[in-house]
């Protein structure tokens, strides 16, 4: 299996959208309401606002390939991107999206790493990240990424409020 990770630039726009909608979609359907469903997606994932995040100097995507086949991206953001107020020696990552086919295969870890990897290089001190309170598989790998759970903030899926887990790790012993 190879495994290539590529920054995204505006070419890429239809397929992170594509890539978001499908990926979010498959992860929390069955745990939320069509309607909010469909609100949340048309929101958070319409082109402009895919447009309007990518041009954010404090924020980057990166597009995973396996065998040329584009399998999931990372969304990280420093600086005022940052979806909380951590400061300007954090960095966060605000999405880790793998498409169903391609779970389970190490992906998650290269983007971690990827993102870990761009903390390191700009001095950050640690790196955050939001996770939903019920998306256990998530939060079982980033603790065995080394990930501690550090606070919370509500996260709305269109009219209902949930949590999202904060969890850290800190970069100083790197």
């Amino acid at each position: 299996m190879t495994v290539k990770i590529k920054k995204c630039n505006r070419e890429d726009l239809q397929k992170l959208q594509e890539i978001s909608v499908e990926t979010f979609n498959d992860t929390f359907k069955d745990q939320n309401s069509p309607e909010n469903m469909k609100t949340y997606l048309e929101k958070a994932f319409n082109y402009k606002q895919l447009e309007m995040e990518l041009s954010n100097i404090s924020s980057e995507f990166f597009l995973v390939y396996t065998n040329n086949e584009v399998a999931g991206y990372l969304k990280v953001n420093t600086n005022d991107a940052q979806s909380e107020d951590m400061g300007g020696e954090s960095l966060e990552v605000e999405r880790i999206y793998i498409k169903d086919n391609f779970q389970k295969h190490g992906l998650g870890k290269y983007l971690l790493n990827k993102a870990i990897e761009i903390a390191v290089e700009r001095n950050k001190k640690k790196i955050w990240l939001g996770v939903w309170e019920r998306n256990e598989n998530a939060i079982a790998f980033y603790k065995k990424m080394g990930f501690v759970q550090t606070g919370a903030h509500s996260f709305y899926m269109g009219d209902e409020e949930q949590t999202d887990l904060i969890m850290t790790k800190s970069l100083s012993l790197l």
